[in-house]
């Protein structure tokens, strides 16, 4: 994160220490809930950046595409942080969104795969505004280990456990071949990590307990979007 959003982040952090009357993001949330807040994360930000302090459940429903009675809801699965007559204060909102996703809880991660969709990803600006530091890559291929991708080095895969433990890892992102993400997995959960981000395209799905599991899968997007285009074709072609 840049030093402005820590800054924005720092200064409520004594308001939300004292608490608000908010619901604990311990209870149980619905997991289109938890999608929706990314899309609140990265809104909030940028109204801050235009200077606006102040917004109702209307203009944040026009600007995200979603009605207001959806974003009172989701926001009140957390305690609600808006106030009648007046809306939210946006700072604040985005403060409490960033606590409740972990913002400011300083992750560590690594990248396992440094192939064109681990260097890709390690010089995506995503991981640091959202508050998750990238320490190390891990590849096998002799002729990359020990050089740099973005300032991050690359380690051999024998010390990838040692390295986990010894810095307390808390994400894996996976970009290596799918024939290899399972015993990867299972590498890394004896290593001490409690977070796995899976690009490689094989559904992965950790029977241990505190294991978290993403499984991400691009094509899925394109898909979607090739539906909508051959329905819109369809239509078209009905006229």
């Amino acid at each position: 994160m840049n030093n402005d959003e820590l800054e924005i982040i720092g200064e409520m952090q004594q308001d939300l220490d004292m608490g608000d009357g908010a619901s604990s993001p311990k209870a149980y949330v619905s997991p289109a809930v938890i999608k929706r807040l990314p899309r609140y994360f990265r809104y909030l930000r940028e109204l801050i950046r235009n200077g606006k302090m102040r917004i109702s459940s209307g203009e944040l429903s026009r600007m995200m595409n979603v009605t207001a009675s959806q974003i009172r809801q989701d926001l009140n699965c957390f305690g609600g942080f808006g106030q009648q007559g007046y809306g939210y204060n946006v700072k604040y909102l985005y403060a409490k969104i960033s606590e409740i996703l972990g913002v400011n809880c300083n992750f560590k991660a690594v990248i396992i795969g440094a192939g064109n969709l681990g260097r890709a990803l390690v010089r995506n600006p995503m991981f640091t505004k959202r508050g998750v530091s990238t320490v190390a890559m891990f590849d096998i291929d002799t002729s990359i280990i020990g050089g740099t991708f973005a300032g991050v080095t690359v380690h051999p895969m024998d010390e990838l456990e040692t390295f986990c433990r010894e810095n307390v890892i808390d994400i894996a992102v996976l970009t290596l071949p799918k024939e290899c993400a399972q015993d990867t997995a299972i590498r890394l959960c004896s290593a001490g990590v409690r977070g796995i981000w899976n690009f490689t395209g094989k559904e992965l799905d950790m029977l241990i307990k505190d294991i978290k599991v993403v499984n991400v899968h691009l094509g899925d997007s394109l898909m979607t979007l090739c539906y909508e285009l051959n329905l819109l074709r369809e239509e078209n072609e009905d006229k």
